[in-house]
């Protein structure tokens, strides 16, 4: 389906909604206005309506939305209306981490294999899942249809990882780790530094201007 291109905000937003009307239907609330929405997220009524008129209208005017309606549409927006299979590729702790999580709460991906080049983790399993060789990591993507690679390896492994991931025919990396990759244009990195996240919230917990 063709959609109109939003900013990359919008995009970022859209799975917090998601969240949230997830909880909706699961206590049975069939309408959610935007104000209710915004006092969940935070972000004014205006902002969630604009947000959402990217991509067409899908509420009522005095009334709402159908949550179960603006899920499946947020749902095919994102491209989440099919599990969406992806890789890990480093088995360390954060690797670890990631694969049981995504296994256990989030249901709209798919971990289908998790790769390293320690041959003391390869043959493993984490939550069921088999730690692979990085040497197979072509064989498995092309079969699965990947669509995506988490990469947690250390810093002077990331480059020779990113190299492999796109050899692959990935063309989206969660890059967690530290390291400037250098991948075609055409490959989408998103680059995710808990430690920087972690320092900027520190300003609220030592600042004494009142926000």
């Amino acid at each position: 389906m063709e959609q109109k291109s939003a900013p990359k905000s919008v995009i970022r937003r859209l799975p917090m909604y998601l969240r949230i009307l997830d909880d909706l239907l699961a206590n049975d609330v069939e309408i959610v206005s935007s104000r209710e929405l915004s006092d969940e997220t935070g972000f004014t009524a205006e902002q969630i309506r604009k947000d959402l008129a990217f991509f067409g209208a899908f509420g009522t005017r005095g009334t709402g939305y159908n949550t179960s309606f603006l899920r499946d549409k947020i749902l095919k927006i994102i491209g989440l209306d099919e599990q969406t299979n992806i890789i890990v590729v480093g088995a360390g702790h954060l690797g670890i981490a990631l694969t049981r999580f995504n296994i256990r709460q989030n249901p709209y991906v798919n971990v289908v294999a998790i790769f390293d080049i320690d041959p003391n983790v390869i043959g493993k399993k984490i939550a069921d899942i088999e730690v692979m060789p990085a040497s197979k990591m072509k064989e498995i993507s092309v079969k699965h249809d990947v669509k995506v690679a988490v990469l947690t390896v250390p810093s002077e492994h990331a480059q020779t990882a990113a190299e492999d991931i796109v050899k692959s025919g990935i063309r989206v990396i969660f890059n967690f780790s530290l390291s400037k990759l250098y991948v075609p244009s055409s490959v989408y990195i998103h680059n995710a530094d808990l430690s920087i996240e972690l320092q900027s919230l520190i300003y609220y917990a030592t600042s004494r201007v009142v926000i």
